[in-house]
């Protein structure tokens, strides 16, 4: 579930359908309204009392916005257009790894040739993701892509390596030094800033995204409305500092990172990779890491190393420059809970506000 600063929302559920020839099936549905109504979609209309509403309604996986979805999650559509693209020859395994209604999808498929990754996108964002992976590939360790559909299927391949948050949450293997995130953030090249954005701000800002943040989390819990303006007022206030534009990641957090012997040996999710700040890679890790001391049943190691990144951080940049921007991503997590419908998500909801009013002062 998400809901927008303009109020549009869109929601995920299963549902019961009974259909015109008596049958009855379980089907997961995707429902949204306001300016998230995709092209195609059908549309119900109607009076709430407090005035008109249109929502927009579509079954998995016919997401009207991503063409490519209907073939990417079906086994027999996955083995033909992979057969086709010289990919592979025998039937796949499929698992569904995301979804973002309207927005983009991610499904792992296992065939006898090895592990690929269907990136599903709305097909006018295909180009731009092709185009970042072609600038990174030989500089950073992202996978190549092997393949691009019209209709917005990007075919990756599996990278080896453990995600540091599997490492995280465990006290197994190596984590990466700050000089071994240096090297990889050093090695992007100066043609990534080049590249068109992907959103209104600069990749990583928290900052600029500060209020829309807030104003979710305002719509979904009132309660918590004088503690967010009262952040977001000292975040406002928080000393600007200039810094040069270069190449980012613009998603930098440990998810998105492979590690093999306290290596990075794979990036992930390059959809961001843009100009913007250096700092705000570092806050962006920073924050998902704290966040980790709260949601892990052993937070122990993610608290040593938040320490460790936060002591090499600002051996880079002044505190009153780091915190304020790690408390604005820290804010944009806390729409985590709502939007998965975590059970409890209001006090978890309050506990990352409280994380990120932590950071800020």
């Amino acid at each position: 579930m998400t809901v927008q600063p303009d109020g549009a929302a869109t929601v995920q559920y299963s549902a019961d359908v009974s259909w015109r020839n008596g049958r009855r099936t379980r089907e997961a549905l995707s429902a949204t309204t306001g300016t998230r109504i995709p092209p195609g979609a059908a549309v119900v209309e109607g009076d709430t009392g407090a005035g008109p509403v249109t929502v927009a309604l579509w079954r998995w996986p016919l997401d009207p916005a991503l063409p490519g979805l209907a073939w990417a999650a079906s086994a027999d559509g996955v083995a033909r257009r992979l057969t086709e693209l010289g990919l592979g020859s025998g039937p796949p395994r499929l698992r569904l790894r995301s979804y973002r209604p309207g927005r983009r999808a991610v499904i792992e498929a296992v065939t006898p040739e090895g592990t690929l990754f269907l990136k599903v996108v709305r097909p006018a964002a295909t180009e731009r993701l092709v185009a970042r992976h072609a600038l990174l590939v030989g500089a950073v360790p992202v996978p190549p892509v092997l393949a691009a559909t019209p209709d917005g299927v990007v075919v990756l391949p599996g990278l080896h390596g453990a995600p540091m948050r599997t490492l995280l949450s465990g006290t197994a293997g190596p984590l990466p030094e700050a000089a071994e995130l240096d090297r990889v953030l050093d090695a992007l090249p100066a043609a990534v800033a080049d590249l068109a954005p992907a959103g209104r701000s600069m990749p990583g800002d928290g900052l600029a995204r500060a209020d829309d943040h807030a104003r979710v989390l305002g719509t979904v819990l009132g309660s918590l409305r004088p503690r967010l303006d009262d952040l977001t007022a000292r975040l406002a206030g928080s000393d600007p500092a200039a810094y040069e534009a270069v190449a980012v990641h613009g998603d930098f957090y440990e998810s998105q990172l492979l590690l093999d012997g306290g290596r990075v040996v794979g990036v992930l999710d390059v959809d961001t990779a843009g100009r913007g700040h250096r700092i705000d890679d570092w806050a962006t890790l920073l924050a998902h890491v704290a966040v980790l001391e709260q949601v892990l049943p052993d937070p122990s190691r993610a608290r040593r190393y938040a320490g460790r990144l936060e002591e090499e951080a600002l051996r880079r940049w002044p505190a009153s420059h780091l915190r304020p921007r790690v408390s604005a991503v820290l804010l944009g997590l806390a729409t985590g809970p709502f939007r998965v419908q975590q059970a409890g998500w209001p006090e978890r909801t309050a506990e990352r506000l409280t994380l990120a009013e932590q950071w800020a002062r």
